[in-house]
């Protein structure tokens, strides 16, 4: 009996093992998750402005081996040492060197100035510079410029260059524009939208007899020059 039931426990766990082993290999591999896109604005220039401007930004008074942080020429320039960024090498650079130095003496930024890096933030300078270290200045001194308009499929619906770019994110998504409000319709709207009540009858029936090419425009320009319309901007002030 016992010989019997020691092959018979030695079968089960045998062929439980063989599910085991078959189930582990039956398993898909894992797809590599891709590394997502360090954003220098949002990521990369808070760290840069909590722990470096003190010592090497804007303030002369303050600025160290006149070094800049906050600038692109000063980050990338090619100093007696080395540069500060090496775009794709982060051995190389610099600025990772000094933040992951194991030398008090060298560590950045220094000791008494009782600023530390976390784990993830020098995670995060070293996936920047691995990508190419892209600079991007802040949106408010980039110089604007005029977009290309988009092409569009229904270029007769288009009034004005706005128009093709909404067109353009209707079109995209296989959709069609809505129907032309009529002029009732339209007055509601623009008068609920400026002044946050509907348009009075005798203004109402005003711009609906005007036939004017212009009788649209003439019309937001009443709202605008109307109290309501001030008083129903400042409730937003006033709310908050």
């Amino acid at each position: 009996m016992r010989t019997y039931a020691h092959r018979w426990l030695l079968a089960t766990l045998a062929l439980v093992g063989g599910f085991f082993i078959l189930g582990i290999q039956a398993q898909p591999p894992k797809a590599a998750v891709p590394r997502r896109t360090i954003d220098f604005q949002r990521e990369i220039r808070p760290i840069l402005s909590d722990n470096c401007f003190l010592c090497h930004g804007p303030d002369k008074g303050t600025r160290i081996m006149d070094l800049r942080f906050d600038t692109k020429e000063g980050a990338f320039a090619v100093r007696k040492s080395g540069a500060p960024i090496v775009p794709g090498d982060p051995a190389r650079s610099l600025l990772y060197q000094r933040i992951i130095a194991e030398d008090k003496g060298k560590l950045m930024p220094p000791v008494h100035t009782k600023r530390t890096l976390t784990t993830a933030q020098k995670e995060t300078v070293k996936q920047w510079i691995e990508q190419g270290a892209p600079w991007k200045e802040h949106w408010a001194f980039a110089a604007p410029v005029r977009p290309a308009l988009p092409a569009v499929t229904n270029a007769k619906w288009v009034r004005n260059p706005i128009d093709r770019f909404v067109l353009a994110r209707l079109e995209a998504a296989g959709l069609a524009p809505a129907a032309e409000a009529d002029r009732r319709t339209l007055a509601r709207r623009v008068a609920l939208d400026l002044t946050g009540l509907p348009p009075t009858p005798d203004m109402l029936e005003t711009f609906v007899a005007d036939k004017h090419p212009q009788a649209y425009e003439q019309y937001v320009d009443r709202l605008l020059a109307s109290r309501q319309w001030g008083e129903h901007r400042a409730r937003y002030w006033l709310d908050a």
